[in-house]
């Protein structure tokens, strides 16, 4: 089925288009006894009926009775009503001639057509255009025919607003249907097919933008259409097209805006500056109670005044019609529009709108409001990771004025972190400290407040944890002056402190970084302020990285959906977060699902942006590489890694990683010279960290030197300590089993190696066995007494190519297990006996044995193996962080 686009009582020439829109002429053939379509003026009503009288084959079964300005008089109506029903097969013979007279009564011709009708057996339907224009009592009449009617008469009444007509009883008995404006619009594709029907065809986003601007409207895009056609630059035409043009200008001028009284006229020209407005507003801008009334009337009257609530409050305009409107505005009151500006600013800043505020000081060029604006909303737009809406206010202010206010200047320096200019970030720093000491005194705190959280912010992304700190106690310190803090700023900024400082703390390998994040996240929940929750929980996923896979990938997953959900996937944080759930995932051997979550924060962490979370982001990538066995393009990722360590400020933690698995991945290729040459060219004090030792070791037995492998490996296995995480020690282990087996220690093998697997079970932690697979030596000590034959297996099948079959759905637990069995079961994997469990989580032998035959019981198993295998087919093996969480707790409790 078609529908006919047309405009009729257009300026100029209007051609035909005929348009696909079945489902709108299904609606209209429906089942319903009344169909009401009720739309603003161009919106397609009329030609939409028509159409569907056309289409549906009607002829002779349906009358048309246009309820202009000629038929507002109750009897001439009902006239018409009778002449077009009589022109149809069914009314011919039914209905008798009705003719107006002075004597007449309405209500009598009324009777007269339901007395007529009462005997119709065939379907007949009576369309009514424009059914706004009628009076009160014809309303009242039609009403009457509407309910008496016999069920064979359908209606169909189209208006350009809802009219009373009592309809609400026909709704309820589901005898109504509706076809509102929204229904009218024009779809995207739509917009496509009647633009090209005129011979127009533009490219997807300006035809979009075109889409967009006259949301749908359908006068809106046939006057497009009418203009466009034979255009010398349509796709420049379409995105300037706007309500001011003057073909759309003179349709709304003459069925809308010449319409409105002087009241409602003087409201909608001197509100067209705001994207939205109430009835405050409305009576500050005008001087006039009412406002909100008259909104609501124009909107109920279709006059393009759409609300943006159900408590109906607050109101916009079409953004054709706004064009109009602010055009008018201009011609008629040119002196007023900076001053309308200036006051809805004010109004807008004092009750919570800043963003909104800031634009219409910067649009009656009001420098000095709009930069004192943006100066003390910047903390909470930041703190809701509006980073974008920044940017784009700070564009609107004169370049000379951003380098010379104090405010303005370190609002530039924040935005240059976000876009990754470090250094510029710096200078505007330096020009925002300068131009504070000779603001007025009022404003000195609050400036000295807002340097120190930009200077914090620079300070972590550099990774440097004494800047950090130091810029903390400042922070500290300018939050402390009377009147520095905004009101209700102190709780954020406290939680921003906290979080900046466990980040830093992380990056920068401190012992307190998993404490201050929690304080952090803890005061973000509290107060509500999402983002600080998703960087906060971005970080937390790093920290926990070395404690738990498992509570790593699941804190990095909720700061993922968490960005997800607030549009931040291009933020640092959201990077981190995938990086995070990668790393877990590259770890334990799933190289394939880890690809795409490795691949995303590669989109995301920009290397100048933040050097250390660069380096960290290609040092994963190598590891990825490295796992596949793809050796140069993992020594390639490293090299980048190593190049970045050169910008850090101060030496990091981070650095070493590179440098070892740069000699691991030039070993792998069989470049032993060159991997000599890079150990060389480290420090004494280098070569003695853990990682660097590993490194050496993997060397000293590629060039066949097993016992000088094991000399170099003996420091880090006799003091774990320096290894600041027990991936690096398992393979450590790795390489001391295989130095072992080649000096033909088998039992020392052999030991070396079930310590190898109690490290990385807890984790699935099978990087170590794929960097160097040893297939001979795993499968022998398979046939020998291991706690670790599951994760074995799993090694193996990896090292053959093949991946383990997915595992059958695991018959549920016998009963739930307790948080001291769940306690107990993550020691089983290791090597610990009873005493030494109980040890760990300070309770008493006897209650460890207890709960281990609770588990066995409870996890249907009769023995240490069996349990581990079971456990971990039902994933309960990751470790729980309980301990480590009440430490946190108490040791946090003071910042919280």
């Amino acid at each position: 089925m078609m529908a006919i686009v047309d405009l009729a009582g257009s300026p100029g020439a209007v051609a035909t288009v005929v348009v696909s829109r079945p489902a709108l002429l299904e609606r209209l053939g429906g089942p319903a006894r009344v169909t009401v379509v009720a739309a603003p003026a161009g919106s397609g009503k009329t030609v939409l009926l028509r159409s569907w009288l056309d289409q549906a084959g009607l002829d002779g079964r349906a009358a048309w009775v246009p309820a202009g300005h000629g038929e507002r008089d109750p009897q001439r109506l009902w006239v018409s009503v009778a002449d077009a029903l009589r022109q149809t097969s069914a009314g011919a013979e039914l209905v008798r001639t009705a003719s107006a007279a002075p004597d007449l009564d309405a209500w009598s011709l009324v009777e007269q057509l339901l007395a007529d009708l009462a005997p119709l057996e065939d379907r007949l339907w009576l369309v009514i255009d424009d059914v706004h224009e009628l009076d009160p009592e014809a309303l009242r009449q039609l009403e009457l025919l509407v309910l008496r009617a016999p069920p064979q008469l359908r209606f169909v009444l189209a208006a350009r607003h809802d009219v009373r007509l009592g309809l609400h009883r026909l709704r309820l008995e589901g005898e109504l249907a509706e076809i509102r404006a929204t229904d009218l619009k024009f779809t995207l594709a739509e917009a496509r097919q009647l633009l090209a029907a005129a011979g127009v065809e533009l490219p997807d986003p300006v035809l979009r933008l075109l889409w967009e601007r006259t949301e749908g409207w359908a006068a809106g895009l046939r006057l497009a259409a009418l203009a466009l056609a034979g255009h010398p630059d349509p796709a420049r035409f379409a995105a300037e097209f706007s309500g001011t043009d003057r073909t759309v200008a003179d349709y709304l001028l003459a069925e809308v805006l010449d319409r409105q009284p002087e009241p409602v006229l003087r409201l909608l020209l001197r509100t067209s500056v705001l994207d939205r407005v109430n009835g405050d507003l409305a009576r500050l801008l005008t001087g006039d109670e009412g406002g909100e009334r008259i909104l609501q009337d124009l909107e109920q009257a279709g006059s393009f005044v759409i609300s943006l609530g159900t408590d109906r409050s607050w109101f916009r305009y079409h953004q054709m019609f706004a064009g109009l409107l602010q055009l008018e505005l201009r011609r008629t009151m040119p002196g007023e529009v900076a001053g309308l500006h200036s006051a809805a600013a004010e109004w807008l800043a004092t009750h919570g709108f800043g963003v909104e505020a800031i634009r219409h000081a910067q649009a009656a060029e009001d420098w000095d409001q709009a930069a004192r604006m943006l100066a003390d909303h910047w903390p909470g737009l930041y703190l809701d990771g509006q980073a974008a809406t920044i940017h784009e206010l700070l564009a609107g202010f004169p370049a000379g004025l951003v380098s010379s206010d104090a405010g303005l200047a370190a609002v530039a320096a924040a935005d240059q972190l976000a876009q990754g200019s470090l250094a510029t970030a710096e200078r505007y720093l330096h020009l925002g400290a300068r131009a504070s000491t000779s603001g007025p005194e009022a404003r000195r705190g609050q400036l000295r407040l807002l340097l120190e959280v930009v200077s914090l912010l620079l300070a972590g992304q550099r990774g440097n944890l004494p800047g950090v700190a130091e810029e903390v106690q400042r922070l500290a310190a300018a939050a402390g002056d009377t009147g520095a803090v905004p009101p209700g700023l102190t709780e954020d900024l406290r939680a921003l402190a906290l979080i900046s400082l466990g980040s830093a703390e992380f990056w920068a390998a401190g012992e307190d970084a998993g404490r201050y994040l929690q304080a952090g996240l803890t005061v973000a929940r509290r107060i509500h302020r999402p983002y600080l929750e998703f960087i906060g929980l971005a970080h937390q996923s790093a920290a926990d990285f070395y404690e738990s896979f498992e509570r790593s990938a699941e804190t990095a997953k909720a700061a993922v959906e968490l960005g997800r959900l607030h549009g931040w996937t291009n933020e640092p944080a959201f990077g981190v977060a995938c990086m995070l759930v990668g790393g877990v995932l590259v770890f334990r051997g799933q190289l394939d699902e880890a690809e795409q979550w490795v691949q995303r924060a590669e989109r995301t962490l920009r290397a100048e942006t933040h050097p250390v979370l660069g380096l960290s982001i290609r040092t994963l990538r190598g590891d990825l590489e490295l796992a596949r066995g793809q050796h140069s393009e993992a020594l390639g990722a490293f090299q980048a890694a190593e190049r970045l360590a050169e910008q850090f400020v101060a030496p990091h933690h981070t650095v070493h990683g590179p440098q070892a698995l740069m000699v691991h991945a030039l070993v792998r290729l069989g470049e032993t010279d060159r991997a000599g040459q890079v150990l060389a060219g480290l420090s004494e004090q280098d070569r003695e960290n853990a990682e660097i030792r590993i490194a050496t070791a993997a060397l000293l037995l590629a060039q066949g030197d097993p016992r000088a492998a094991h000399v170099a490996l003996a420091p880090v296995l006799d003091d774990p300590d320096p290894v600041y995480w027990r991936v690096w020690l398992a393979l450590a282990y790795v390489l001391e089993a295989a130095a072992r087996e080649a000096l033909g220690e088998q039992a020392a093998a052999g030991t070396a190696l079930e310590r190898a697997l109690d490290l990385a079970e807890p984790d699935g932690a099978v990087l170590a066995f794929l960097m160097y697979p040893a297939p001979s030596l795993l499968d022998r000590h398979a046939r020998h007494r291991t706690a670790h034959t599951s994760l074995l297996a799993e090694i193996l099948d990896r090292l053959s190519g093949t991946q383990p079959a997915p595992p059958a759905r695991p018959r549920p637990l016998l009963d739930a297990l307790s948080e001291s069995e769940l306690r107990v079961l993550r020691y089983l994997p290791t090597n610990l006996n009873a005493p030494e469990i109980a040890r760990e989580l300070f309770v008493s032998p006897n209650t460890v044995k207890t709960h281990i035959r609770n588990l066995y019981a409870k996890l249907g198993t009769h023995g240490r193996t069996d349990a581990v295998e079971r456990a971990r087919s039902l994933g309960l093996l990751a470790p729980s962080g309980a301990r480590h969480s009440s430490r946190h707790e108490r040791e946090t409790a003071h910042l919280t």
